[in-house]
């Protein structure tokens, strides 16, 4: 058994016994420490201090072990069970776990996400408020934490693959303060039953093809809440089922490991072989970690005295990790049972007082709105008596409330501004009501996406140049051309997918530049879009800039999940203090069937909210897309036009230096009568329509929106409806999707509607996918003789 704290320190066999027995207590306290942390914890939700509380009591002794390996330059992607491990890596404090139960917005009491996410759901800083990286190699990291079941899984995958990036790259190594030669280990926690999710086993599976670092925690206490693990998984035990995965010699593979999750020696034994192989030869470990207990059930929203037997229930009394660890320590004659005790009785006194540190502490800013809010009451009531009964009505009410919340302080203040109405007695209340609503606003409503110089809407625009003789290519060969510079002049960037590597993708937009760079940056994956996604998002984490492939736009349902849940809310859920720059290229609307016409672009827009959703018309604009969002620490989406690789464009001469302004609409065709508002591959069959109608005398005003998300920023749309005072959106997604988003934004958001002479339209594809071929092609999707029809009707209107 080894002490590894810190790196280089002397074995544990090299050691006093002073100093052995010293460091088992400071074990020994954390785990009190940590037990009474969740006892207290539930206490808080129960007598309605909190509104929820899920917790790690029954895996302290498992997470202490855990934690001893656990070196600077390592990443954590766990999940809401960890705290004993956050506690004893010295990554958080009890009254900051205090603080994010109660939900406090102070980022400087709730350090991991300002009161943003509930409680047990961690994270370290890793950009500085300028966007930079931080010194990542020399210190601990713990990447933000998400509910969904597994979730972290992907995640992890990518945050040990980074490792093997900065150890197989050479031109990684100037890179000193991201890692230390790939020796950084990704700690992945999971709970047993959410080992059931397909992210585990997409997971697990390409770990062991690509060994990477991953070292997976699996906290087995034989239940999925009410569910027992033999309804969960083939052979009631995880490491059984994944026993084929098992590395051997001349293979690749998982190192498999079982202990017990209270066997206190055991746990630091095992974790020390499995941890420093995964180390040392990035060869992936999962730690089945069985008999762990669950003294207060699965969370404060129900008893497991509902579900598990009364057997059941004294075994785990027996068999918690906190009864075998004493009766261990006792046994090997390193403490007395007063010793322990005392302990004991040290840790209910450090949380207790730490608790209430964190309660006073979000009670008291919310108290002194409530003071100052009362006397700006009592001043309103002096000076306007017609409404002085309802105001000290108010006064009583808010007065009243032993634990108010901001939302109470709010209400009664709108009630107050409302009564007054435009009596000059409530200038101060408004002026108030107006301070707070800017202050909330910016302590739940802000850093969706950066906000500093790293904001992808800060990025200069720059345009294209041309040399007078500039050759006329296909788009995938502009593509090409970019892709080849890109990566010779930023060694941090990588690309992968599906057929992306040996072939150079499916539409050549990489042909030939694997042989150029080589397999370590651009390469192949398995078919596999939910763990080529979290590549994406481990590399971007880290600091490097990977182009992670959706081979075509129907596939990004499968690796959807993680960009929801975890890229589009980063930012938002650690205020801030992580950026996730994935770029995620992918392809669509081409018209050629069910699952390869894919333009589901509503549903992007929707569950993307947290990154930018870009949809170029041509590759040219897709390069300057891709350099943008490159300049940028916000994650993106380019959907290039899977019909337009073959269409001649002309090369610019500055590919690197041109950049598009994201969420700036651009005019491609002026025009008097109409506006035709669209994007990517319908834009072509709106300029063949605008065509038409120009021969009948119509002319049609046509705007590329560049941008879904954002969306015209600058209200190009809304200038150009001034003008011609009609509007159809068009785009081949279903109805209702993303051309209703269009309307929406601009005629209720920029107050169209006020500039219409007629009813605005939208024109979209059918409700079904598409039928196959050029005629399935015509009748599933929006065609120019249609769109033709729609606006003659407006202008007969």
């Amino acid at each position: 058994m080894e002490n590894t704290f810190e790196g280089g320190q002397p074995s544990m066999d090299k050691l006093s016994f002073d100093n052995f027995r010293e460091e088992v207590l400071q074990d020994y306290r954390w785990a009190c420490i940590s037990r009474e942390t969740s006892l207290l914890g539930r206490k808080e939700v129960l007598t309605g201090k909190a509104k929820f509380g899920i917790f790690g009591d029954g895996k302290e002794v498992a997470q202490i072990a855990m934690a001893k390996f656990f070196q600077p330059g390592d990443f954590r992607s766990g999940y809401y069970r960890d705290q004993t491990f956050m506690f004893a890596s010295g990554l958080a404090t009890v009254e900051q776990f205090f603080a994010q139960l109660y939900a406090n917005p102070d980022v400087e009491q709730e350090p991991f996400s300002g009161g943003r996410q509930m409680n047990g759901h961690f994270a370290t800083p890793w950009v500085s408020e300028q966007g930079e990286w931080l010194d990542l190699a020399n210190r601990k990291n713990v990447s933000s934490d998400i509910a969904p079941t597994a979730g972290q899984m992907t995640r992890g995958l990518g945050l040990a693959f980074a490792s093997k990036c900065f150890r197989n790259v050479k031109d990684l190594q100037q890179f000193d303060t991201l890692s230390t030669n790939g020796n950084e280990v990704c700690f992945c926690t999971i709970g047993d039953a959410s080992t059931s999710e397909g992210h585990f086993w997409e997971t697990i599976n390409a770990a062991g093809v690509l060994q990477v670092p991953l070292v997976v925690f699996v906290w087995d206490d034989g239940y999925g809440i009410s569910v027992p693990k033999k309804y969960q998984t083939t052979k009631a035990s995880i490491s059984d089922a994944l026993s084929g995965f098992q590395k051997e010699e001349g293979t690749n593979g998982i190192n498999i490991y079982k202990v017990k999750g209270w066997d206190y020696a055991a746990l630091c034994e095992t974790f020390e072989e499995g941890i420093r192989m995964a180390r040392e030869t990035h060869t992936p470990t999962v730690f089945h970690v069985e008999e762990i207990t669950q003294p207060q059930g699965h969370s404060t929203s129900g008893s497991h005295e509902r579900y598990k037997t009364t057997e059941r229930l004294e075994w785990e009394r027996q068999w918690d990790g906190m009864v075998k660890m004493r009766q261990w320590v006792i046994a090997n004659a390193l403490a007395t049972e007063e010793e322990l005790a005392h302990i004991e009785e040290e840790a209910k006194l450090q949380v207790r007082e730490e608790k209430n540190r964190a309660w006073s502490n979000y009670l008291d800013p919310i108290k002194a709105q409530v003071a100052k809010t009362v006397d700006l009451l009592n001043d309103v009531a002096s000076k306007n008596t017609a409404v002085a009964a309802s105001i000290q009505s108010l006064v009583a009410e808010l007065s009243g409330l032993r634990e108010p919340l901001r939302r109470d302080v709010m209400r009664v203040l709108s009630t107050a501004v409302t009564l007054v109405g435009t009596h000059d007695s409530g200038y101060w209340l408004k002026d108030y009501y107006q301070d707070l609503q800017k202050e909330n606003h910016s302590l739940y409503n802000t850093y969706l996406m950066n906000e500093g110089e790293k904001s992808a809407l800060k990025v200069a625009a720059v345009a294209p140049s041309y040399d007078n003789d500039a050759p006329t290519l296909n788009g995938f060969e502009v593509l090409n051309h970019y892709f080849d510079q890109l990566f010779a002049n930023n060694p941090k960037t990588f690309a992968f997918g599906e057929d992306l590597g040996y072939i150079g993708d499916v539409n050549q937009g990489f042909s030939g530049l694997q042989a150029k760079y080589g397999v370590d940056r651009i390469f192949d994956t398995g078919i596999r879009e939910l763990t080529i996604m979290g590549q994406g998002i481990g590399l971007a984490m880290r600091g490097l800039r990977p182009i992670a492939e959706i081979q075509y736009l129907d596939y990004l349902l499968y690796g959807l999940q993680p960009l929801s849940d975890d890229v589009a809310t980063l930012h938002y859920r650690t205020k801030g203090q992580q950026s996730c720059p994935i770029i995620v290229r992918t392809r669509g609307h081409r018209l050629e069937g069910i699952w390869h016409s894919g333009s589901p672009m509503g549903m992007v827009i929707n569950s993307l909210r947290g990154m930018h959703v870009c949809v170029p018309r041509n590759m040219v604009q897709a390069a300057g897309m891709y350099n943008t969002l490159l300049r940028s620490n916000d994650p993106g989406i380019v959907v290039e036009c899977l019909n337009g690789y073959r269409l001649k464009e002309k090369l610019p001469n500055n590919l690197l230096d041109y950049t598009v302004p994201l969420g700036i609409p651009e005019v491609v065709k002026e025009g008097t009568d109409i506006t035709l508002v669209t994007y990517g591959s319908t834009l072509r069959v709106v300029m063949e329509a605008a065509q038409l109608l120009e021969k009948q005398g119509i002319n049609c005003e046509v705007i590329d929106v560049q941008t879904l998300l954002p969306f015209d920023l600058e209200h190009k749309i809304l200038d150009s409806l001034k003008k011609t005072n009609r509007i159809a959106f068009i785009d081949e997604d279903v109805p209702g999707g993303a051309a209703a988003y269009m309307f929406n934004k601009v005629m209720e958001e920029q107050g169209g509607y006020r500039w219409l002479d007629v009813a605005p339209k939208t024109i979209t594809a059918k409700a079904h996918r598409p039928a196959y071929g050029s005629d399935g092609d015509y009748f599933s999707k929006p065609n120019a003789e249609e769109i033709e029809s729609v606006v003659k009707k407006m202008m007969a209107e």
